[in-house]
Formats: C-alpha cells, structure tokens, sequence
C-alpha cells in the first residue's frame, strides 16, 4: 500500500479570483471603468447580454468570503488589483478610495492568516488607457510601470508575492486577433504590438519592483501541452506551431532572452519589429512562475485560425468539462515538468486549475452535489504531487476558483467555483467539492487517498 501524499512543508493551499469576475460595483468610490466593462456593455459581446456590474459583490461582502476562505482553511488568497479603481484614467491621480479599499481588504487576509497574492493585471484595462491604444500602445510599457510602482509603494511588506501578468497570451489572442475578449480587435499587427508590448511591461514591473520592493515577483502563464492529432506531417507541424504560439511565445523571451524560432514568422508581413526585438529588461530574473493549467491541446492543421494556422480536435476517449476542454490530468504533470527541463529549477506555483460543471443555479440546502469538480481536483492534484515526486520544485496549488463568476464572453452560465454563488441572491454555498478541498489542504494532501 503506497503512503499517502504529502506536499511540501509551508505549501501554499490557496483560491483565485480576479477583480473584474468577482468584485461588481466597478465604478464605486472613484473608479474608472476599465475596457471589460465597455465591452461586456456591447451588444451581442457576452452570453444574455451579461456585465460584471455585479458580479458577486466581493467589493462589498469580502469579509464574508474572507470567513469562507478560513473555513475552507486556505492560508493563500490569489486575486487581482483594479488597475481603474486605483488610477482611474489609468495614469496620473491616484484615487485614494481604491488604495483604502485594497488596504483594509489585504490587513483582514493578514489577521485570518491568509497570504495575499497579488496579480497586477488580470485582463482589465483602464478604458481610458485603450483609447490611447492599449497594448498596442508604446506608451504601454510606461503605464504598466508607472501602475505598478502605484502598487509596490501601497501594498509591498503586506503583500510578499505579486505576479505581473495573468496569461498575457489570451490577452493578445482573445483580445487582439480574434476578437472575443477585449477590447475586440482582429488584427493580427495589433496582436503583435500587444504580444511584444506585454513582454515589455512585465519587464519593467519586474525592474521597478527590484528598486522599492523586499519580496518575489513573477509572472503567470497558462500553459497545454501540444499534442498532434495524427502522425500526418501537416498536423506534426500544427502542433510545433501551437506550442511556438502559446507556449514558448512569453516563456522563451523571459528565461532566455529571444523569441522561439519561427514565431516572428508566423505572422508574416504583420510581424512589425522588422525581425527580432530588443527584449531589454525582459529577461530581468523571476522569483518564480505562476502556471494556469486546464487541457492539452490535441491540434490538427487549421489555416482558418490565423497566425497558428492550428485547432483543438476532440478526443473520442476522453471526458470533457462544461466549456469542452478536455479533462487530462496527465498533462498536469508533463507541463510542470517540462517547465523544469527546459526552463530551469525556478520555483513555481500553480496558480489557476479547475473546471466547469453544470450546477443549478440556485441552492436549497446547505450543500452542492459536484462529484465530476471533486474527482477532476482530486486528479490533478495527484498529478502535482507526482511532479514534485519527479524533482519540481512546486510551492503552491490554486484553486480555480473560490467563487462562481463572471466568466468572460461567458457570462454567468459557466460555474468554476468551489463555492456556489446564486446571482440573484449572492447567497454563498460551499460544494462538495469545497468541502473535499478542504480536506486535502487541512491534510497537506494525504487526504487524496481517501474514498
């Protein structure tokens, strides 16, 4: 009989949120509004039309989630700062109703025991910053520093993690190529500003952070293991393009200090750095890698999707979750290790992993039935176990996420969260699943064992 899991001594058992998805109120007390507000405003831009104006009230009831994160016995909160709430034109005057509302929210994390760990960009741009270009923008780069220092100065000391970037890739796919999430742009010249643009940002947030703050920085990235569809050369070659695109596109220029080979190339003409960029600060050193984790990638030829030229193709064998991606907790393992192969012993955390089910939208009792959520945790956070088996040096698991939210173009209909939030109500219920969480973290995981 194998013994039972354990993880690391001080392993961080955390939840993540980001501000846009769960907080509501996004003009409260001075705030600005931010390009997910305008665009989640737009007609036909979201399913039935949904806004974040609500969300789950966490700008007003984060006490509340606070109790519910002690219950759950989480010593790691991961959520994002309003870049609006805190300059509401994104640059110049401060707004000091948003450093106090992030203070007092940060000090209650601290008294329960709970280590804030804080994203600077979760995909919520001023909106007066995207009319200056976004990411598109030169200037981009100054803003995202000037924010960040904004940030260092107001929280560093309390907050001992910050995390530049939330998954600068669906930023410039989404956003900036294909349209669905802001600010709704196709444009595969503007996708290529905002890819090299983020790099750039990051690395500046990265030097700024060495002049003022004490603690770790890093940055967060989701990552699919690429898998070709067929041995046919057509989808072999899909495939090595994919993981170029998505993969290695960030990883690559930060660890090693150039793009990856034929990634300049795939947007051909639209490429506008005339070849490769001086990256600069880029490759400034990380205290460690925050990796968001859902599926592989099993790719076919596609030259319907630009830049990529690649698609996802189903897998007739395999299980899937509410938004269609495929549950293969395998894949877990093999992209925490690769990331030590090819990238080195950094530290890293897995900041994002979870999945989407079909729960009701509304609760009577005191408990939601959602065995498919607890057994897609319990699997994958076996395969985490068995990286660090294999010599990962992992320090944290974040569930994806503490709360039933917004979920981008999404809207409501897709539920994440351990905690079942009813809309109409705002009325919290923790899932089993909560409650199998629960038991993994206050066992430090030999709880995945049991049942």
């Amino acid at each position: 009989m194998s013994a039972a899991p354990q993880f690391p001594p001080g392993f961080l058992w955390g939840a993540a949120t980001s501000a846009y998805q769960v907080e509501g109120s996004p003009l409260a007390d001075g705030a600005g509004p931010c390009n997910w507000h305008r665009f989640s405003h737009t007609p036909g831009r979201t399913v039935d039309g949904d806004t974040g104006d609500v969300a789950c009230d966490h700008y007003r009831r984060y006490p509340q989630d606070i109790a519910l994160m002690r219950e759950l016995g989480l010593n790691a909160y991961r959520f994002s700062l309003a870049w609006s709430r805190l300059l509401p034109n994104g640059t110049g005057e401060v707004n000091a109703a948003g450093i106090t509302h992030y203070s007092r929210m940060i000090d209650q994390l601290l008294e329960h025991g709970i280590e804030p760990f804080v994203t600077l960009y979760h995909w919520d741009l001023p909106a007066a910053l995207e009319d200056r270009g976004g990411w598109a923008a030169p200037e981009s780069v100054d803003w995202f520093r000037d924010y960040a220092r904004v940030c260092f100065r107001a929280f560093d000391g309390r907050v001992r993690r910050w995390a530049t970037l939330n998954e600068p890739w669906v930023v410039t796919d989404a956003g900036y190529l294909h349209g669905v999430h802001a600010p709704g742009s196709t444009s595969p010249r503007e996708a290529a500003l905002a890819s090299a643009n983020l790099l750039r940002a990051h690395g500046a947030a990265v030097e700024a952070y060495r002049e003022v703050g004490g603690h770790e920085i890093g940055l967060v990235v989701n990552l699919e293991p690429k898998d070709a569809a067929s041995d046919a050369p057509d989808d072999v070659a899909a495939a090595e393009r994919s993981d170029v695109y998505m993969n290695r596109q960030y990883l690559d220029p930060v660890f090693f200090g150039h793009y990856p080979e034929g990634f300049a190339e795939m947007f051909g003409n639209e490429w506008p750095h005339g070849g490769d960029l001086d990256l600069g600060a880029v490759r400034a050193p990380l205290d460690f890698l925050g990796i968001n984790y859902y599926r592989r990638g099993v790719m076919t030829r596609d030259d319907e999707r630009p830049v990529e030229r690649a698609g996802h193709v189903p897998v007739p064998e395999s299980d899937y979750t509410d938004l269609d991606w495929e549950i293969f907790p395998a894949a877990l393992t093999r992209t925490l290790t690769w990331v030590k192969q090819r990238y080195g012993d950094i530290p890293l955390y897995i900041t994002e992993n979870g999945a989407a089910f079909d729960d009701p939208p509304h609760v009577e009792g005191e408990s939601v039935d959602d065995p498919l959520r607890a057994d897609y945790l319990r699997s994958h956070l076996l395969a985490a176990h068995e990286a660090i088996e294999r010599g990962v040096d992992l320090r944290g698991y974040f569930v994806w996420s503490l709360l039933d939210n917004f979920e981008w173009a999404q809207g409501y209909s897709k539920r994440f969260g351990i905690v079942h939030v009813d809309f109409d109500t705002q009325r919290r219920t923790i899932k089993d699943s909560g409650r199998f969480y629960a038991s993994v973290v206050r066992s430090n995981g030999a709880a995945l064992s049991e049942g």
